[in-house]
């Protein structure tokens, strides 16, 4: 199960499916060995989840998409090898070098503009067995799939690739970004990981794919479009762009940009992009020491009372007052 969990990352990658990028298996391949390895945890909750994580320094030359999937194990003749395990990959994510408790940056939620950063890549793994899975339907008289394999009655072993809506994608970063230690870190993990076995439940029934309010993100091609924009956005922190320039750079229309973002990723670009650039204007008045005129100019402002009227709004605090903390 998550022990023999192994990632390979190879340079001659070109699918970008989960089955291409994790592999179970007895031993680890040797590209495994070549991996730079940021955080390896590997834990049990108990009475909850076995779970696994472990976050690679992203290489350039590795070309993949965000996806995950579920893994159904089914022996007749041997319930105690019976488990659902759900895997994850996400690239595009930051790891701070530093403990997060630790790091200046990270307390105030800055961690993508925080100096000791590297992308990673991040493969996390979670683990279920079935004494916590049954009596979630113990009693439960008309099952459909998902009840099936919550109550183990399904007899036959698969594993489904699981599409990543922006409800999932939230709550793996809150599981990579959190502060809890000891007993409160197995509650948040606890808590975190039952929604992620609601929202792939939840792609289970009926065993249809992930229903888009917006009809043209069933297209992949459309999915990727939106995900370079947030890209594009982080490059541009200090430049901004209007939603016209911004389409044109992806090459998509502006109201399938707005529409698809809001979907993806739960928030506006407007919001969006207002909170990358106020959580950088923190890194630099508290981490490099500039005054707020240089961070208004910086971050592209036309006059301070703008930026400090933004600031105060997204933080709740002026730019000086930040300074004085």
């Amino acid at each position: 199960m998550v022990s023999g969990f192994y990632v390979y990352l190879h340079r001659s990658l070109s699918k970008n499916r989960l089955a291409d990028i994790l592999k179970v298996a007895q031993k680890p391949p040797l590209a495994y060995d070549e991996l730079d390895v940021l955080q390896d945890i590997d834990r049990v909750v108990p009475g909850s989840v076995h779970y696994a994580i472990k976050r690679y320094k992203r290489q350039p030359q590795w070309s993949m998409e965000d996806t995950g999937m579920l893994v159904y194990h089914y022996e007749k003749n041997n319930a105690d090898a019976n488990y659902l395990e759900l895997r994850f990959c996400l690239t595009g994510n930051m790891y701070c070098k530093q403990k997060q408790t630790e790091c200046d940056f990270c307390k105030f939620s800055a961690s993508k503009t925080c100096a000791e950063k590297v992308e990673s890549v991040d493969v996390l793994s979670f683990s279920f067995k079935p004494s916590y899975l049954i009596p979630f339907v113990k009693g439960k008289k008309q099952m459909n799939i998902s009840d099936e394999v919550l109550a183990f009655t399904h007899t036959s072993s698969f594993s489904k690739l699981l599409p990543l809506c922006g409800k999932t994608r939230k709550t793996i970063e809150a599981l990579l970004n959190h502060n809890y230690t000891d007993t409160l870190e197995n509650i948040f993990i606890n808590a975190q990981t039952q929604i992620l076995l609601l929202y792939s439940m939840d792609c289970m029934l009926g065993d249809k794919e992930e229903v888009f309010t917006c009809k043209f993100l069933a297209n992949a091609e459309d999915r990727e479009k939106i995900t370079k924009a947030r890209e594009v956005l982080l490059q541009h922190i200090g430049e901004p762009l209007t939603i016209k320039e911004l389409s044109r750079k992806v090459a998509i229309n502006e109201c399938y940009l707005k529409k698809g973002f809001k979907e993806l990723f739960g928030t506006t670009i407007f919001d969006f992009y207002q909170g990358q650039r106020m959580e950088h204007a923190k890194y630099l008045l508290y981490d490099k020491g500039l005054s707020v005129t240089e961070v208004s100019l910086l971050l592209g402002y036309s006059s301070i009372s703008h930026f400090s009227t933004a600031f105060k709004k997204h933080t709740g605090i002026k730019p000086c007052e930040l300074l004085l903390r």
